[in-house]
């Protein structure tokens, strides 16, 4: 009998470590980190690497925990949120302090052994999504555009760690993500509107679903779709892309441009989602293309 709560429990433990972390998003913000060194660096070096992608994991598990404590009143509001580990009562305020603590020293220290540029840009992700983007959710919109810095960070991360350099080539990445979160995000505060709005937060530019929002989802996808092929005429420095990946990047754009369109027809929440997750294969893929671009050329 003993054995059988063991085996219900250590699942349960590690589901909720994992939830209280977002492992799923932390992987994506390594793989952008990931992709940032490899467009990067002259050789790789895979002790970097592997230090990037775990440090990185910490930074960012580190900010969702904090995350989750500062809003666990308001998680207890939202269906998406009310069985998270804190709000549903199965991990303390304490334990999830102690993850978030120890995740924010382990992150600084294993990106400060790369470089001191690459620890410094990671403390101050934490910092913003942490003392600024969170709190501003149930206050303004503005929220969004605060944490999308952060948000846009890891791509330009990988930049700094291979280079310990910050100028036009890092610069062009993280304005690259930076304007791709704001369709992606109002695309999640769109058909996430209602369950948001249970706990008063204000995700969407014009605080409703309307066309004014939709027009902006649009605005900012054009934005990204335009910075993606900057890199082809030659003035980003090192940071370069062939005419041909170029061409397949812009068409990468058109198509969640497309999407955005849609939902500024459509208006439905289902369009949202289907925007939502049309932006989260581009910026992969997207990502993908560039590091291939630069191996081949």
């Amino acid at each position: 009998m003993s054995n059988k709560k063991t085996s219900v429990k250590a699942p349960s433990v590690l589901s909720d470590f994992k939830e209280i972390t977002k492992m799923r998003l932390s992987l994506s913000v390594v793989f952008s980190s990931i992709a940032g060194y490899l467009l990067g660096v002259e050789t790789v070096d895979f002790k970097i690497l592997i230090l990037l992608a775990l440090g990185g994991y910490f930074m960012v598990g580190a900010s969702n925990a904090f995350n989750q404590i500062i809003e666990k009143d308001l998680d207890a509001l939202m269906e998406r949120t009310k069985y998270r580990p804190i709000p549903a009562g199965r991990m303390s305020v304490t334990s999830a302090f102690v993850i978030a603590s120890v995740f924010t020293l382990l992150g600084i220290i294993i990106l400060y052994s790369i470089n001191k540029q690459t620890a410094m840009f990671g403390a101050i992700s934490i910092f913003l999504y942490t003392c600024v983007y969170t709190p501003l959710k149930t206050k303004t919109p503005i929220s969004v555009f605060v944490g999308a810095i952060p948000g846009a960070i890891p791509f330009m991360l990988g930049w700094v760690a291979a280079t310990d350099n910050f100028g036009i080539e890092p610069g062009t990445l993280f304005a690259l993500q930076f304007f791709w979160q704001f369709p992606h995000f109002w695309a999640i505060g769109w058909f996430l509107f209602k369950d948001y709005e249970k706990a008063g937060f204000f995700m969407l530019p014009t605080g409703k679903q309307d066309k004014g929002t939709a027009v902006q989802v649009i605005m900012y996808s054009i934005w990204t779709l335009l910075v993606s092929i900057i890199p082809v005429f030659g003035f980003t420095g090192r940071l370069q892309l062939s005419i041909v990946s170029a061409i397949i990047v812009f068409a990468l754009g058109l198509w969640m441009l497309y999407y955005a369109i849609r939902l500024f027809k459509l208006m439905t929440e289902k369009a949202a989602r289907q925007l939502m997750l049309v932006s989260v294969s581009y910026i992969s893929l997207m990502q993908i293309v560039y590091v291939i671009d630069k191996f081949i050329r």
